[in-house]
């Protein structure tokens, strides 16, 4: 497995119920502040039973193609706070802000 993508993974299973965090803030806690593609990269690929929903934009988009509406749904089952835009509200639900 690239290594890039395991130091991802091990953070994304960090990620507590009710708390998100965006690709290029995962990319900063790994030493790779412009690698927030990668990290998109790495979510594509990622295993079973991570908490893949967790990871979004940093304007708070939920983004995943065909996936992103399931992924809302399941955000909202785990509490996370929507702005009226659709956006998930970085300010309440940031995971280590």
């Amino acid at each position: 497995m690239n290594p890039f993508f395991k130091q991802v993974y091990e953070i994304v299973e960090q990620i507590p119920y009710g708390k998100v965090i965006s690709y290029g803030e995962i990319a900063r806690l790994l030493g790779r502040p412009r690698a927030a593609r990668e990290v998109g990269w790495a979510m594509r690929h990622c295993p079973e039973g991570l908490p893949w929903q967790r990871v979004v934009m940093a304007d708070g988009s939920v983004t995943g193609g065909d996936y992103a509406e399931m992924r809302r749904t399941i955000l909202e089952s785990e509490d996370i706070v929507f702005l009226p835009s659709g956006r998930v509200d970085m300010s309440v639900c940031r995971w280590l802000g």
